[in-house]
């Protein structure tokens, strides 16, 4: 009896510990996978004109929710502010301009990832009023005679930013000279397109230039649009720097940017998509 139940106790024992392995292997298992998952967490920088920032926050939050492991963070300011920050060493994987100019100028500088620029966008630069509009701009060709008492100022872009050099453009193709105007007081400056549109909205000026979309996004009533003889067209190029780390997946989220689902997202704030 007594070896019998040696034997007994030596099979339960034996069967218990048999038990015990497989459980031991699953946690074992599970940090590899969660290795993988930590690898999968990327981020992309995405740098971009600020006139972008409604719709490419918009698309932002739709690709993380099919891309759960990659993280899109935007810098929103004028093109030339963000073209100097990347020369300066400022970490970011893509770079949307409001103009081919401050792309060229990085791409001639050697920071642009070889085959990677598309042209993306188009927009369309307009003649926006306050609300209540009480100076009565009805349209470019009212910009001579609205500015010549300059009464309230009007509002452009920095030189250096591509809304105030479209707005250069305007004024020349109507015979305006822009440094009288602003030696005479008639003009209030912003430096990206965004603080152009909130004098506009505020009423702190009687009109200004902006981009048709931001005009939409800020509700604000536009009165004319610019032609292309007036200022060339508004072509918005996309690329991946060249010191990106996180390649493939920049790459993806530049890809998504030209699907059908950004496409509706573009074309409901005045966007045109170029690149099918």
């Amino acid at each position: 009896m007594r070896s019998f139940r040696k034997a007994l106790i030596l099979l339960l024992s034996g069967f218990a510990a048999g038990c015990d392995k497989p459980h031991d292997a699953g946690v074992v298992n599970e940090q590899p996978e969660k290795n993988t998952v930590k690898q999968q967490n990327v981020t992309v920088t995405v740098f971009a004109a600020a006139s972008l920032t409604e719709s490419l926050t918009m698309l932002g939050n739709k690709f993380q929710e099919k891309h759960p492991g990659i993280r899109i963070l935007f810098n929103f300011d004028s093109s030339g502010t963000l073209k100097r920050q990347i020369e300066e060493g400022a970490v970011s994987d893509i770079f949307i301009s409001a103009a081919p100019k401050q792309m060229n100028e990085l791409e001639n500088g050697g920071r642009v990832l070889s085959g990677s620029r598309i042209d993306l966008l188009e927009n369309k630069v307009t003649l926006a009023v306050p609300e209540n509009n009480q100076y009565q701009f009805n349209s470019f060709g009212d910009l001579a005679e609205k500015l010549h008492d300059c009464r309230v100022p009007f509002a452009v872009g920095n030189a250096d930013v591509p809304v105030g050099q479209y707005s250069q453009k305007i004024f020349s193709y109507l015979g305006l000279k822009q440094d009288e105007l602003e030696k005479m007081g008639c003009l209030s400056y912003g430096s990206n397109v965004k603080e152009v549109t909130t004098q506009i909205s505020e009423g702190m000026v009687m009109a200004g230039i902006v981009y048709a979309t931001d005009a939409v996004s800020a509700k604000l009533t536009v009165v004319d649009t610019a032609t292309e003889q007036m200022c060339g067209r508004v072509i918005y190029p996309a690329a991946l720097l060249k010191n990106t780390g996180v390649q493939t997946q920049a790459q993806d989220f530049l890809n998504y940017l030209s699907s059908e689902d950004a496409k509706k997202v573009f074309e409901q704030i005045g966007f045109t998509l170029l690149k099918k």
